[in-house]
């Protein structure tokens, strides 16, 4: 077993995505969540990395995209995040319903999943987004959206559906090497495991038995982020699972965090992510997102990065 404490809870989720105005329309002016960050994919600075949150960017708010102009379309499956889950007030389905419909998302009439009630949609895009309405949730979200009162907001990440043709390996490593307790199935033959009591932000379901492989492209997640307070337990974190024969990146600098990558045995991309030293590091709270910002390592390039990114309408 491994000697250090479970994870924090989500992090945050990256997805792909294609055009990135769309991407953007529809997370800050749809879902009315806050652009925090508008940077380039530091691993590719040819194409954007958009980072929506709550007000500040806190961890466990985070919904993020690498949006790739003529990427093709994904497939779900085995070894995929099935699914992206946020949290809103359980008062408020019926509102987000109501929106939603009315501005012609694809999306589900609310139904029960065992003790919860569920928005599912799908951006434009494909990628299934479900609406949680989560008893206990005090987070306030953002309240800057247009259109979207204070007591609709979406409150964060809820939790990640995980797709896997084998329960077991994947189940080993969330509760031997990442410390997760391991609950009782879902309504959907999920198995629910949690983090730090296992609250909204704190939730990893698996749903074992999906026999084809998914692909990885537009409209799927490219990997889920845990919390780590700092750079010391996440560092104890990367040690443990290499002792355990897990391999794991060298630590990354994402400027607003610090990061380490690895798989799980089904292969979804998994990453340990710093909580500090957050979004506001290189502007100020009340202007995220609302300008390009580029690491000091890639401000030398900033007028060919620019030239090479479409111009974003931000909200």
């Amino acid at each position: 077993m491994n000697d250090t404490a479970a994870p924090h809870g989500l992090h945050h989720v990256t997805a792909i995505a294609s055009d990135p105005q769309r991407n953007v329309d529809f997370y800050a002016r749809t879902l009315g969540l806050r652009l925090v960050k508008q940077t380039v994919n530091f691993d590719a600075p040819d194409s954007y990395h958009l980072y929506y949150g709550d007000a500040a960017g806190r961890p466990a708010s985070l919904l993020t995209f690498f949006p790739w102009r003529g990427v093709p379309a994904g497939r779900e499956g085995a070894g995929m995040t099935r699914a992206t889950a946020f949290s809103v007030p359980p008062e408020s389905i019926g509102w987000w319903h109501a929106r939603l419909a009315g501005l012609g998302v694809d999306v589900t009439a609310p139904a029960r999943r065992g003790d919860e009630e569920v928005l599912s949609l799908r951006d434009h895009d494909g990628l299934a987004i479900d609406l949680v309405a989560a008893e206990g949730d005090t987070r306030s979200g953002w309240d800057g959206a247009a259109g979207i009162p204070a007591e609709h907001a979406v409150r964060g990440l809820h939790s990640v559906t995980l797709a896997e043709r084998d329960l077991d390996p994947t189940a080993s490593m969330l509760t031997e090497l990442l410390s997760m307790d391991a609950g009782a199935s879902t309504a959907g033959g999920a198995v629910r495991f949690g983090m730090a009591g296992g609250g909204a932000g704190a939730v990893v379901d698996v749903a074992p038995g999906v026999a084809d492989r998914g692909w990885q492209a537009g409209g799927t997640v490219h990997h889920v982020a845990f919390r780590a307070p700092d750079l010391t337990t996440m560092t104890a974190w990367q040690h443990a699972l290499l002792d355990r024969g897990v391999p794991v990146t060298d630590v990354r600098d994402r400027q607003y965090f610090k990061s380490i990558y690895f798989r799980e045995p089904g292969g979804v991309l998994f990453e340990i992510a710093t909580d500090d030293p957050g979004f506001a590091t290189d502007e100020p709270l009340l202007e995220l997102g609302r300008a390009l910002k580029l690491p000091p390592w890639l401000e030398p390039s900033r007028e060919q990065i620019a030239a090479a990114l479409p111009p974003l309408r931000v909200p």
